[in-house]
């Protein structure tokens, strides 16, 4: 993972109308072609109450002449980048992990710009209700986990907290990921669906601006994971 800093985020944005025909990972846009076999419209998976880069990008007039073009919304950057390996769309995002799965299947996908990572202002944190008990990794024995898709980021933290906090394998087993729509992880949290959530970005802003009296009040950034933060 690389940490995004204002100077990365802008040269990300640069670098995506810069890249837009090798961003297509070897699949044609439909109808989409103009000049010297460039790309002039690219489709793309957005992300339900959240503002995308590419879409920020295009906002700011990073991609000139370049459009582009929605086909729908995702929940998963594995999901996503598959879109893009079948020709569904033309470029995709997803962390490092799933982005390494895909190519080692042979996928036709090409990684062109590293987006995926985490600072003190953008990480996932793993939040728990204010009067939760949950205070160990051996307190999610038997508790459900929200979160955006299974065999990612999220999921792979959640293994890599347990094992550390002592778990058996048996015990781990008890732990129940629950995939949850992201725009409705805060939700299932508050009416007890869940007992952990996974939150990010504007999501997580929301959920916490709340503030304690709504379930809302963080103690501990959980990106690592260490410990689950609490709401």
């Amino acid at each position: 993972m690389i940490t995004l800093n204002a100077s990365t985020r802008r040269n990300f944005l640069t670098l995506l109308g810069l890249s837009a025909v090798a961003v297509s990972c070897g699949t044609a846009a439909t109808g989409a072609s103009s000049g010297k076999g460039q790309t002039k419209t690219l489709r793309y998976q957005g992300w339900a109450g959240q503002v995308t880069l590419p879409e920020l990008a295009e906002d700011l007039g990073y991609l000139k002449d370049v459009k582009l073009k929605w086909v729908g919304n995702t929940t998963s950057g594995p999901q996503d980048i598959q879109s893009a390996a079948t020709g569904q769309i033309d470029f995709g995002g997803a962390f490092n992990g799933g982005v390494v799965k895909l190519a080692a299947n042979e996928a036709p996908i090409k990684a062109v710009i590293s987006y995926y990572g985490s600072d003190k202002d953008a990480y996932n944190g793993y939040y728990v209700l204010g009067d939760s008990p949950i205070r160990s990794a051996r307190d999610l024995i038997g508790k459900k986990v929200g979160m955006n898709t299974l065999g990612a980021h999220a999921e792979a933290l959640l293994d890599i907290h347990l094992e550390r906090g002592g778990l058996s394998p048996g015990q781990v087993g008890k732990v129940e990921p629950l995939v949850v729509p992201p725009v409705n992880t805060e939700q299932s949290l508050r009416r007890r669906q869940i007992e952990v959530a996974v939150l990010g970005g504007i999501l997580r802003d929301k959920a916490l601006a709340k503030g304690a009296s709504a379930g809302c009040s963080p103690t501990t950034n959980c990106s690592a994971p260490s410990a689950p933060a609490r709401m």
